[in-house]
């Protein structure tokens, strides 16, 4: 199943700037999520971060796992609409080459375990089939203030 911009506006809370999925190109229920992020030099983040040598910030790439991530599992919860996904931990991160303007991330994440309203995620980020980030993220699912 493929979703585009309106189903993940309609998914996620994030907007501009901080929505960093352009659109959904897999989901397995319960089990694997594949998304991506087009990178432009148009992002906001490049003006500072570096001038003359642009990378996306690694804190990004980790969010944009996360915000795929996300996806997937509000997509296994009944009433998605009215909870929200909270990043809660983040463990054995590793950034192994930088993304830059004109990259195409792919976000990759498996959904390893859920306990009670915790989940446990393995994410990656590649480009062109290298791996950029990659990292086992941790999720709270809560109720929509």
């Amino acid at each position: 199943m493929e979703l585009g911009i309106r189903e993940i506006l309609n998914t996620l809370p994030h907007r501009y700037p901080f929505l960093l999925v352009d659109r959904i190109l897999e989901i397995e229920k319960g089990k694997r999520v594949v998304g991506i992020k087009n990178v432009t030099f148009n992002e906001e983040f490049f003006q500072g971060h570096f001038p003359g040598n642009p990378v996306m910030p690694g804190v990004l790439v980790l969010e944009a796992m996360a915000q795929v991530a996300g996806i997937g599992l509000l997509g296994i919860v009944p009433e998605p609409e009215k909870k929200v996904m909270y990043l809660t931990g983040v463990d054995r991160c590793r950034f192994r080459r930088p993304v830059f303007p004109g990259d195409q991330l792919r976000l990759e994440a498996e959904i390893l375990g859920t306990k009670m309203r915790i989940t446990r995620c393995r994410a990656v980020a590649m480009v062109e089939g290298r791996l950029c980030a990659e990292a086992e993220l941790l999720s709270a699912l809560m109720d929509r203030p």
